[in-house]
């Protein structure tokens, strides 16, 4: 990537040489040019919320800025990439949205998310720390940025306008006005689960922002939840990309003997299933984990998993995260364990399962969605 910093080594998490996508875009070097050709001053505190790859940080290095993410991969991508890139570690500050915040921000850069809640979640938290003073700056796509997100920089920060597109790019400026009255953040969300879904009939859900569908029970999931395998004799099942929780709480539920790992590349998805296995008082041991699907569990160590794997990259179509689940759940099985999947009928999971696995069974079937069983021999 050429910035006015100089060209930059940059790469997705994990490398895959066979992935095309690059690890930043136009609306990066919008961002970057525009700090550059308004010489924007750099010496205060610099936050960065949302860098996908860590291509804005590792621009800035020099300056010490703070990356906020919610990704774990996109936190993983960003060390890489400050490495290859010669930045020593601990230069730049690399927080979660889960984290504090920092107190004081003098430039907040916002590569905007695909989740509106999000974003609302994030400047709520950050207002306290901006200043009239303070500089902001949001960038993306112009397919991304709708006039509902120039609305909660309004109604959040203070008066909001934008930029001309450049390569089908946009930036946001905020003036922040440190009278504006705030709203209350409305994160997490909590509601009541419908009756008909099994052992989680009835229980609470809880919704950091940014998990998808935050205020309501997906139907890919309620589907999932009504064909749900006997669990009996399991000692160790998976919710893998799990979510706010809700299939790995049913599974805790219907076996309390069971032991119950809940991973996601989310933190904020992490932070929902630990608030809705605690919310439900759940009985049995469960354990929450941050990572790239199910790298750091042992081969042979689990008896299920369970799957809702995303066809998302972003804004990017792909079957990558999922063939990535997929490979790793047939790692981590025991022999005669098994890996559940619920998907859109039109992905065709079955053909990969069976490429994978050597077979691959049909449980349930609507127009709309299918619930696959493989099983390791």
């Amino acid at each position: 990537m050429s910035t006015p910093w100089g060209e930059l080594k940059l790469s997705r998490f994990p490398e895959d040489p066979r992935d095309r996508l690059r690890a930043w875009d136009a609306s990066d070097t919008y961002l970057l040019e525009h700090l550059a050709e308004q010489a924007v001053d750099l010496s205060g505190s610099v936050v960065v919320l949302g860098d996908r790859w860590g291509a804005l940080v590792t621009a800035l290095a020099a300056h010490r800025p703070v990356q906020i993410t919610d990704s774990h991969l996109g936190q993983e991508a960003t060390r890489a990439n400050l490495a290859r890139n010669g930045v020593e570690p601990g230069t730049v500050g690399l927080l979660t949205t889960q984290d504090t915040p920092p107190e004081r921000i003098d430039v907040l850069l916002v590569r905007v998310p695909k989740s509106l809640a999000l974003l609302e979640d994030q400047l709520l938290r950050l207002a306290p720390a901006v200043h009239e003073g303070t500089v902001v700056v949001g960038t993306g796509m112009v397919k991304e940025i709708h006039t509902s997100t120039l609305t909660l920089f309004e109604r959040i920060l203070g008066p909001t306008r934008t930029s001309l597109a450049r390569r089908k790019a946009r930036l946001i400026f905020c003036a922040p006005d440190p009278a504006r009255e705030r709203p209350a953040n409305p994160w997490p969300y909590v509601y009541t689960l419908p009756d008909g879904i099994g052992a989680v009939s009835g229980r609470r859900v809880v919704n950091h922002a940014g998990v998808f569908c935050a205020d309501r029970l997906d139907i890919g999931t309620r589907f999932f939840l009504q064909h749900l395998p006997d669990t009996r004799g399991a000692r160790r099942v998976v919710d893998l990309g799990c979510g706010n929780g809700v299939v790995g709480t049913a599974l805790a539920l219907d076996n309390p003997q069971a032991e119950v790992l809940f991973t996601d590349e989310s933190f904020q998805a992490i932070a929902s299933a630990q608030a809705t296995y605690q919310v439900n008082d759940v009985p049995g041991h469960a354990e929450f984990r941050v990572g790239d699907g199910l790298s750091g569990v042992a081969d042979g160590s689990v008896d299920l998993v369970l799957n809702n794997p995303p066809f998302h990259s972003h804004l990017a179509t792909t079957d990558t995260t999922a063939w990535r689940m997929f490979t790793g759940a047939r790692r981590a099985l025991r022999p005669g364990g098994e890996l559940w999947v619920v998907g859109n009928r039109h992905l065709g999971y079955h053909v990969k399962l069976r490429r994978l696995f050597g077979n691959c069974r049909l449980v349930a079937g609507d127009p709309k969605f299918v619930v696959l069983r493989a099983v390791k021999r």
